[in-house]
């Protein structure tokens, strides 16, 4: 492997904030934002929407979205379309 051209490689907690689900695995994504982990070091923290803990596919649920209020900031901005 040539030397410099590749991104650092280390750990990282990925930390899922929907299921208050965290773990620690090395990758090279890195963050500002660190924590303290179960081991007493502190690693970069990275925050992710879903993860296997909430996915749907995995945990066998659905979870419920604010269809309601898209569509109502829809309307609020564009205006209700007339029955016709």
């Amino acid at each position: 492997m040539r030397e410099g051209i590749h991104p650092a490689y280390g750990p990282v907690v990925f930390r899922d904030r929907a299921a208050n689900h965290a773990f620690l695995t090395r990758s090279t994504m890195t963050s500002e934002k660190t924590i303290e982990w179960e081991d007493g070091h502190t690693y970069p923290v990275v925050d992710v929407e879903i993860s296997n803990v909430s996915h749907p596919f995995y945990t066998g649920t659905a979870r419920v979205l604010d269809t309601a209020g898209r569509v109502e900031r829809f309307e609020k901005r564009y205006g209700k379309r007339e029955a016709g």
